[in-house]
């Protein structure tokens, strides 16, 4: 199967005075043209790091992409001239990034911020570029959308201004689209809504979609993969299937033990995973997950595990791998 997007190596760090934080670690990931991968983890674990890397949107100082490569569409996205990089951007590439209610400018109506966009990336006038806003509206249900368009931010609700978000991303019909917590902040009836119309809008347009976010529930509902991230690292990746059936890392048990299932047999009490995500200044040559982890043996102290490989494409890195089963959930 193609690949529109092979991220390889991927390695992001912030310099601190406390010293190098390792936010993205030497990541590997492909994702297939149409397809949608879910990145999952606690917060911290360096999900939505990775995709503004991907995006080159990392503010330097103090932040620096240290290596790594990120092919789109055949082209090394971290070497394309500056000029060249805004062309993917909201073109070719489109990011919903995490807080709808602060992603907005509150100073702008929300026309000027869509028609930007178009005239921008598509060379339209304002008139051609208000009536592609106002359809791109339209296909996300927003009412009345000819008269909101000329709205400010603070005259939706928050599922409205995700809505917008997503009609923002979909303007020029972007080959691939981020969804950064999509559904942060949204109650439950709002956020299966915003889902569906990921869906919808996916099967329409023939998007790939990096999906992040800490909710396996919404990983399940989209993605045909997921990948695993802790400390900087994807410690777990397989399909969705795999990962919900055989899970094979310490830490994506502890996740998924942490989520109330409506087809659990038995009524149990959901479980935590003990401790705090490492700091990540001072990570160590070990396994960053060995202090909180129940399997952990002091190999795991000292040695990184290599990857421990079960079907086709599911990986795990954990020297203890095989021990961990979809029993443990």
């Amino acid at each position: 199967m193609e690949h529109i997007l092979s991220v390889k190596n991927l390695k992001t760090s912030f310099f601190t005075r406390e010293g190098e934080v390792k936010a993205v670690d030497g990541i590997s990931f492909d994702l297939a043209a149409g397809k949608t991968l879910g990145i999952v983890g606690e917060s911290g674990c360096g999900k939505s790091v990775a995709n503004l890397s991907i995006m080159r949107l990392i503010p330097d100082p103090p932040g620096k992409i240290t290596g790594g490569e990120v092919f789109f569409e055949g082209r090394n996205l971290l070497k394309l001239p500056e000029p060249m990089m805004r062309g993917v951007r909201g073109n070719r590439i489109s990011m919903i990034f995490q807080d709808p209610m602060t992603s907005l400018n509150p100073f702008l109506k929300i026309s000027r911020q869509m028609t930007e966009v178009l005239e921008e990336h598509r060379g339209l006038s304002g008139e051609q570029a208000l009536k592609q806003a106002i359809q791109a509206l339209d296909v996300v249900g927003i009412p009345s959308a000819a008269s909101r368009i000329h709205d400010y931010p603070h005259q939706f609700s928050g599922g409205m201004r995700q809505r917008v978000m997503i009609a923002m991303g979909l303007l020029c019909q972007p080959k691939m689209l981020i969804a950064d917590e999509p559904t942060t902040a949204l109650d439950v009836t709002i956020q299966a809504q915003i889902l569906e119309l990921l869906k919808d809008l996916q099967e329409e347009f023939g998007m790939a979609i990096i999906l992040v976010t800490h909710d396996l529930g919404v990983a399940a509902t989209l993605c045909e993969n997921i990948a695993v991230m802790y400390a900087g690292r994807i410690v777990e990746y397989g399909s969705t299937d795999e990962i919900f059936a055989n899970p094979r890392h310490p830490y994506t048990v502890g996740l998924l033990e942490s989520v109330p299932r409506l087809d659990a047999k038995t009524t149990r009490r959901l479980k935590t995973i003990p401790g705090q995500p490492p700091d990540l200044v001072n990570v160590g040559s070990g396994c960053p997950f060995a202090p909180r982890c129940t399997y952990a043996i002091d190999r795991c102290r000292v040695e990184y595990p290599s990857a421990e490989r079960f079907a086709e494409g599911h990986f795990s890195h954990c020297w203890r791998a095989k021990e961990v089963t979809a029993k443990s959930t």
